[in-house]
């Protein structure tokens, strides 16, 4: 049942386990919330290609051993056919998220990283809530290397793993470019120029670890 007050369900059949041990302090999180906040590299601005900007900085996060996960909210009517609705008539919407533990605390609490709808971090609940347009949306936890979710049935195990072809789309997504849809194929071919120099400065990012004070537990 979700939260009094709230207009979300926690899906814990689609949840990927998370580790007790695997976590950032708060003043960390908030260090990586206001960096990629203020990276050019993210086009906060564009309501579209969320799961390129989330899988882009996972990557990041992995390559430069950050704890993170990637939080993911559904419309119910999307999901099982029900009447809630998200806000952009989204299907969807996904965010990198870290875990953390507040000092003086045992209990790990789970904080989105998503510019585009706030100015701080904000606990899964909280972020699932605010994007839902209706009663009711299904917020899920997935590790951070899962892409995408398939077409049809959606279950725990089948989602797409990070992979080549995918890296592609999410350079793409990046570039502002949805590369699966039937115009972003055709602004491929003519925005090549764009899509090489995201990726070259994707790639300088990646290579050069900000300090945010986390160096592994």
């Amino acid at each position: 049942m979700p939260a009094q007050n709230s207009k979300t369900f926690f899906d814990s059949t689609l949840a990927d386990e998370v580790a007790a041990d695997f976590f950032v302090s708060k003043l960390v999180a908030d260090r990586i919330f206001e960096f990629f906040q203020k990276s050019p590299l993210f086009l906060w601005n564009d309501i579209h290609n969320c799961e390129d900007r989330a899988e882009a900085i996972a990557i990041l996060l992995q390559h430069w051993g950050i704890p993170h996960y990637k939080a993911w909210v559904f419309s119910s009517y999307f999901l099982k056919n029900e009447s809630g609705s998200l806000h952009n008539e989204w299907n969807y919407h996904v965010c990198p998220m870290l875990p953390v533990k507040e000092e003086n605390s045992d209990l790990l609490e789970y904080y989105v990283i998503d510019p585009a709808h706030a100015s701080s971090l904000q606990k899964i609940i909280i972020w699932a809530n605010a994007v839902t347009k209706d009663d009711f949306s299904y917020h899920t936890i997935k590790n951070g290397y899962t892409y995408i979710f398939p077409t049809g049935p959606i279950s725990q195990q089948n989602w797409h793993y990070r992979n080549k072809q995918n890296f592609k789309w999410t350079i793409q997504g990046l570039a502002g470019i949805n590369g699966v849809s039937n115009s972003g194929k055709a602004a491929v071919a003519f925005k090549k120029y764009k899509i090489r120099s995201t990726l070259k400065s994707f790639t300088q990012l990646k290579n050069s670890k900000p300090d945010f004070g986390y160096y592994g537990e």
